[in-house]
């Protein structure tokens, strides 16, 4: 029986913030018919070489296998930014799919990012970039949030058009706006109709 196609939302969050971003892109998804959301993340790394973390997370998302990145028909990438970087736990797991990237399995498939940072200015453009690299590397097509989305424009805390973003706050934690919310939306959308176009 075949698998019915699906836009992986896959994500690194310590605090919160960016899992949050992740169920709203994945509101966004669900608005597409003929094409659901899957919602993972990735373990904390460890300095040892034990495993240290449960094979289930005791709350929120599952964690992502690589069959389940091999398998989607989009991908959406988050992560809370690390000195304008991704974190090291999504790095981590992305560093282990050469094997997709020797027989080509993400090549031509669609591609959005989102991140959070604390500060406002706290390098959320640069780490969705980091982001991308990789993703190009496999030969995915990386789509932003382009202007025609009026939030882009109205937005007084996070968004871009290199992808969602989240201002977080450092020491008041700031929920996401209403805009940011709607930006995490229209990518999470975006992507899964492009995915359906590709497959087609």
């Amino acid at each position: 029986m075949a698998q019915s196609p699906y836009v992986l939302v896959l994500y690194y969050s310590r605090s919160g913030h960016t899992a949050e971003m992740a169920m709203q892109v994945a509101r966004g998804i669900s608005r597409v018919h003929s094409i659901e959301a899957r919602v993972r993340t990735v373990p904390p790394v460890s300095p040892d070489t034990e495993a240290s973390v449960p094979e289930v997370p005791v709350e929120g998302a599952v964690y992502c296998t690589t069959e389940e990145l091999r398998h989607c028909s989009g991908l959406v990438l988050g992560s809370a930014t690390r000195f304008g970087n991704m974190a090291a736990p999504l790095k981590y797991f992305l560093d282990s799919t050469g094997d997709m990237w020797l027989n080509g399995a993400l090549v031509d498939k669609p591609a959005g990012l989102f991140t959070s940072t604390g500060s406002l200015h706290g390098g959320q453009e640069a780490t969705l970039l980091s982001m991308a690299i990789p993703l190009l590397h496999h030969g995915m097509l990386i789509t932003g949030v382009p202007y025609t989305e009026p939030a882009l424009s109205r937005t007084e805390a996070g968004g871009t058009p290199y992808g969602a973003s989240h201002w977080a706050g450092t020491d008041e934690p700031h929920p996401l706006t209403e805009d940011e919310k709607i930006i995490c939306q229209a990518l999470g959308e975006r992507v899964a109709r492009l995915a359906l176009k590709v497959a087609d």
